[in-house]
């Protein structure tokens, strides 16, 4: 996490509509100069300042597309921190690409650091080779993840991945990337960070994910345990290997949830049960459970598209669930949150209007606070990575920076 100044006291004390009414006074100054980003995690307060909304890549390659046509020169990215990094890596050098609270980062990314890959990689790859198996490891990172993260994927002919097309990605992988296997040569998969979507992922594809999958624990091989907990037997036996990270709002979601639920409903007639939808962040359980499961964008577009009178009990963070609820209550349909714990990015409710005023304050006054930027041997090799899950989608982050219509992968 980095460090953010405190704010002055008159940010800290104005109200929530004088908040609003002096945000909207300094955009006006501002004009085309500046675009808001809000995630979908984000409050209302927040989201209501925002130009465009959606998921992390969705965003940083609206943003790009966007600054081509309006020529803007400031990004305020109201996310977290390595969304911020996808959107200074997709747009020009000369953009500014602020985070408006440096503290709002992702404890999900966080459990991957660069230096611990390098030592995963280095310890798997050993190990391979003592055991005088022809393998190849290709990686594969979720978009959430670090820079750093990305860039070593990069390096090592991996890719980026969203939550919607993991599962093709996965299959590219397995595959060989951009590299088919040679002659007798084994393919397996590093998975990063987020172990529940790379096992859903492999689940998905029939993959047995009690042999075919095996987990690498950095805390584990921190305290002496090489491979990180996972046995020269396993990894032998595994094509999946997944990094022991999850998403501390998703993990809140448990299978005696939908059971409770279902319990409830068990004597009404099929049509008027609910109807679980949940994202592939969630464990293995909850998505075996659930009657959907899918990206941000496929939970939206869902509930959306649904008749009246349909039900859902949603597995996702609940700023995102409460507006889903709020659209679909005038069509008639009812949408809840899965779980009745307080299931919330709590890094993602550090930017506040507080924040955003403070940021556009500075700028009005011809200062930069808060910019995020990614360091030029890192944006090359974790561009790498987002370009071959790009050219798989059939657009590349040169076509994303050129403003190319429809040049997006949605989260």
């Amino acid at each position: 996490m980095l460090w953010q100044p405190a704010l002055d006291e008159r940010y800290i004390k104005a109200t929530d509509d004088e908040l609003a009414a002096a945000i909207t006074a300094r955009r006006q100054e501002l004009g085309s100069k500046l675009v808001i980003l809000g995630h979908h995690y984000q409050t209302d307060r927040v989201i209501r300042h925002a130009d465009f909304t959606g998921d992390s890549l969705k965003l940083a390659q609206t943003a790009a597309s966007h600054i081509a046509k309006a020529g803007s020169k400031f990004v305020m990215f109201c996310g977290v921190h390595f969304m911020a990094e996808t959107a200074d890596m997709l747009t020009p050098d000369d953009v500014a690409v602020i985070l408006p609270d440096l503290s709002a980062g992702c404890s999900m990314a966080d459990m991957a650091g660069y230096e611990e890959a390098v030592t995963a990689w280095d310890a798997l790859t050993a190990a391979l080779k003592k055991a005088r198996q022809k393998v190849r490891i290709v990686p594969v990172t979720y978009i959430n993840s670090s820079a750093a993260i990305k860039a070593f994927v990069g390096q090592r002919g991996g890719a980026v991945c969203t939550s919607s097309n993991a599962v093709a990605i996965l299959k590219w992988a397995l595959a060989g990337g951009d590299q088919p296997p040679a002659s007798g040569e084994q393919i397996k998969v590093l998975f990063l960070p987020d172990q529940h979507l790379g096992r859903n992922s492999a689940a998905a594809m029939g993959i047995d994910t009690v042999t075919g999958t095996a987990l690498y624990d950095p805390r584990r091989a921190a305290k002496g345990e090489p491979l990180g907990g996972m046995s020269p037997e396993q990894l032998k036996a595994a094509s999946v290997l997944l990094w022991a990270g999850h998403c501390s709002v998703h993990k809140l979601f448990r299978a005696e949830h939908v059971h409770m639920l279902r319990a409830g409903e068990r004597d009404r007639p099929p049509h008027e049960r609910t109807t679980v939808l949940v994202h592939p962040e969630c464990s293995k359980e909850v998505v075996d459970l659930a009657d959907l499961s899918g990206s941000t964008e496929y939970i939206i577009s869902t509930i959306r598209k649904a008749p009246a009178g349909a039900k859902f009990a949603v597995g996702t963070e609940t700023n995102l669930v409460q507006r889903c609820a709020a659209d679909a209550r005038s069509r008639g349909v009812s949408v809840r949150i899965l779980s009745d714990c307080q299931c919330l990015c709590t890094t993602m409710y550090r930017i506040d209007q507080a924040h955003m005023l403070w940021v556009l304050d500075n700028l009005a006054a011809g200062k930069v606070v808060n910019r995020i930027t990614v360091h030029p041997e890192a944006r090359t090799q974790s561009l790498l990575a987002l370009e071959r899950m790009l050219k798989l989608s059939g657009t590349t982050p040169a076509a994303i920076k050129a403003g190319a219509a429809g040049a997006t992968v949605p989260d």
